[in-house]
């Protein structure tokens, strides 16, 4: 089954329920998936291009990319920023990156390691900052930092799942 291409996704930000305990769960969670679900796939299949699209190896480096951003989104919410960053739609710094020549280990822990960082920050929040808001340039809507921290866990989901797709077609 193919799932919805992340660009087309559609977002609906109007929960007033903090679920923020159970997002940093997942963000938590995600190099464990990772790894785990990597544990029996061959170096061939790490670096399989299906139809010309991102490997595993590409889905892993692109996580690690896009932490940055995150980062960045979170401090202008705290900063009080009207605007969060634009994210680069073209992917370029994924596709200059030669994710594909490069150690899967090495991958995971540059990922991990920024992740890490990003839930330092985020375990660091007080309850009423987890509502603050700025605006997201492509959503064309506020988006809250418990909302960016929600659409970060499923970005990691669609990335954990082009991933299994990959490895089981190999």
């Amino acid at each position: 089954m193919d799932q919805v291409k992340w660009i087309e996704r559609k977002f609906s930000f109007d929960s007033k329920e903090n679920i923020f305990p159970s997002v940093v769960d997942r963000l938590e969670g995600t190099v464990i998936r990772l790894r785990h679900r990597l544990q029996s796939v061959d170096e061939k299949t790490l670096r399989h291009q299906p139809e010309g699209r991102w490997s595993i190896l590409e889905h892993i480096g692109h996580l690690a990319d896009l932490e940055t951003l995150w980062q960045t989104r979170l401090e202008e919410i705290l900063e009080g920023k009207e605007t969060m960053s634009a994210a680069d739609m073209t992917n370029a710094k994924t596709h200059a990156a030669r994710h594909n020549e490069k150690e899967v280990h090495w991958l995971i822990r540059e990922f991990e390691d920024l992740r890490n960082e990003t839930l330092q920050s985020l375990h660091e929040l007080k309850e009423e900052d987890v509502f603050r808001s700025a605006f997201h340039p492509r959503l064309q809507k506020p988006m809250r930092i418990i909302d960016l921290f929600l659409f970060v866990a499923e970005h990691d989901d669609h990335h954990l799942v082009s991933i299994k797709e990959i490895a089981k077609t190999v």
